[in-house]
């Protein structure tokens, strides 16, 4: 079933609202405008909840849900499921020198493989490939998976990597898709050294996503330190310029997951594991009462029942929440 109309008009402001600045600006202005101006006007709260061996529960009714910011309770005026929904596929692709090493191309393009022979009626899928500068878009949305395997066959890897500019785009470029429920794909071995966002940038330009990004980093045990030595053949990476916290981090604000693998089953248990997510959704929303600063204000949520843990997004930038008042009784 698909989320209610009003969900995609609200997702849409959200974005418009939180990432106009930065698509108009230079990197370190971006980030300042961001963080001092601009808060949304709608708070959605896309969750997945898991129960016993991380399957994802289906049964959650809206009083089982108790919804936090910054640790007081607050109150949501809006609750859907969605355990069927068409997606719309942003995949982000690194498309840099150093995917040529160890088949990491390879192992993208048969992931993005898995991706699309998951299809549901009415999913769309976008592909964006980044080297030294911003993505490119490759092939707009579009429901003819077709078109992306073409523009896969194009892409070969070269150059430096400007991962955190890349990423710091694709929220809005996201939001061209046709349906609610988003999701940004990126694959990517972690490296950078050409952004000129920094990592610390990175973070606040991501805090009030609501859409999850799954990272797939693309790496094996293969793969060793270059620390100046051993045989030319053996595949090195610098470790100094690789970083998979750093694509934990952003899929963890988003409400996303990082996937760590190169094999045909470590990437198609990650894929199997995105569909399964997003195909098995709630979502939660609220309007920030405008009192206040702007801030970054963390949520947080509780499920009764036989939740284990709940994958939720971090938090948003905004005013105040409704906070739920407490009658104390004489």
């Amino acid at each position: 079933m698909r989320f209610m109309s009003r969900t995609g008009v609200c997702a849409l402001a959200i974005l418009v609202l939180a990432f106009s600045a930065f698509a108009a600006a230079q990197p370190a202005t971006a980030t300042q405008q961001y963080s001092e101006t601009v808060s949304v006007g709608y708070v959605m709260v896309p969750f997945t909840v898991f129960g016993d061996k991380g399957a994802p529960v289906t049964d959650i009714r809206s009083k089982d849900i108790k919804l936090f910011v910054d640790g007081q309770p607050v109150k949501s005026d809006m609750f859907e499921r969605s355990m069927d929904a068409p997606v719309s596929f942003a995949i982000l692709l690194d498309g840099s020198g150093s995917m040529a090493l160890a088949g990491k191309m390879d192992a993208a393009r048969a992931a993005i493989g898995a991706l699309i022979a998951h299809r549901r009626k009415g999913d769309d899928f976008a592909l964006y490939v980044f080297d030294d500068k911003e993505a490119h878009e490759v092939v707009p949305f579009t429901e003819d998976v077709s078109a992306i395997a073409r523009g896969l066959g194009n892409v070969k890897p070269f150059g430096k990597t400007a991962f955190f500019d890349a990423l710091a785009t694709m929220p809005e470029r996201s939001r061209l898709g046709q349906n609610p429920t988003r999701a940004i794909i990126l694959l990517s071995d972690g490296i950078d050294n050409a952004s000129h966002l920094k990592r610390s940038e990175l973070a606040p330009l991501l805090e009030g996503v609501a859409v999850p990004i799954y990272a797939l980093g693309l790496r094996e045990t293969g793969e060793r330190p270059n620390f100046g030595g051993g045989h030319a053949s053996t595949p090195v990476i610098n470790e100094e310029l690789s970083d998979l916290e750093v694509l934990d981090e952003v899929s963890n604000l988003t409400g996303g997951k990082l996937f760590v693998g190169n094999t045909p089953d470590q990437l198609s248990t990650a894929i199997a594991a995105v569909e399964q997510n997003l195909r098995a959704q709630y979502l939660i929303g609220f309007s920030p009462t405008g009192k206040g600063a702007v801030k970054y204000r963390r949520i947080s949520l509780k499920v009764e029942g036989r939740a284990r843990s709940v994958r939720v997004r971090a938090g948003y930038r905004g005013t105040e929440p409704p906070v739920l008042n407490t009658i104390k009784r004489s």
